[in-house]
């Protein structure tokens, strides 16, 4: 099966609102690039040159603090596009995040330099990113209402819940380090509240994966 049509059936399954002509537009101008899982997909600092509409697997993205520190912020998902990709090209900034695959990934890439063309071109495009913006904006309001408002049992919780729904399945493989570096904690305190989540009957923690309850 040759690129274009990958591109096509993709665009079919996880982009139906794509009007006939944007979607001929992304099948001749858009590549199809495949990241393993691990890999850093964009950097702080570096400048961009293609916004990224997520095909399968997942990508996290996430804040670096000038300690090291890292400061999870959100997924890209299948049928997902990067709104920070697509604000950088609009003002030629560099990126002010990290995004890495967490899974084997692959992802649709169209040239930065054709983006004000797609805007003024195809109406489904100018609704698409507006709609990307709007439910990023969103997930970031949670986060901050989370930050400001909630104590750490609490957004922990609303952290392991978000994991079930967005992966569909009740074993979470991650690890108490992994969850502390997302939430910006000490694995310590991690450790302490997922046992007091196991004794609440909440989650079971298993060797290698922790598994959701509720």
């Amino acid at each position: 099966m040759t690129d274009q049509s990958v591109i096509q059936n993709y665009l079919e399954q996880l982009f139906p609102q794509f009007e006939p002509g944007l979607k001929a537009f992304l099948v001749q101008n858009a590549s199809v690039i495949h990241i393993p899982a691990g890999e850093v997909v964009l950097r702080t600092g570096q400048y961009i040159k293609s916004t990224m509409m997520i095909l399968n697997g997942r990508v996290k993205l996430y804040r670096e603090g000038d300690d090291g520190g890292e400061f999870f912020m959100y997924y890209l998902e299948p049928g997902n596009a990067c709104a920070l990709t697509m604000i950088c090209a609009a003002k030629q900034e560099t990126s002010e995040v990290m995004g890495k695959a967490i899974e084997d990934t692959t992802v649709l890439a169209m040239p930065l330099a054709l983006m004000d063309q797609m805007m003024t071109t195809y109406k489904t495009w100018y609704y698409f990113v507006l709609e990307t913006y709007r439910s990023r904006y969103e997930e970031l309001l949670i986060v901050i209402d989370h930050i400001a408002f909630k104590g750490m049992d609490e957004r922990l919780y609303y952290y392991l819940q978000n994991q079930y729904q967005k992966l569909k399945t009740r074993e979470l493989k991650i690890t108490h380090s992994q969850i502390a570096a997302d939430l910006n904690s000490s694995r310590e305190v991690i450790s302490r509240l997922l046992k007091k989540m196991e004794q609440r009957g909440d989650i079971v923690l298993n060797r290698n994966f922790i598994e959701w309850k509720k």
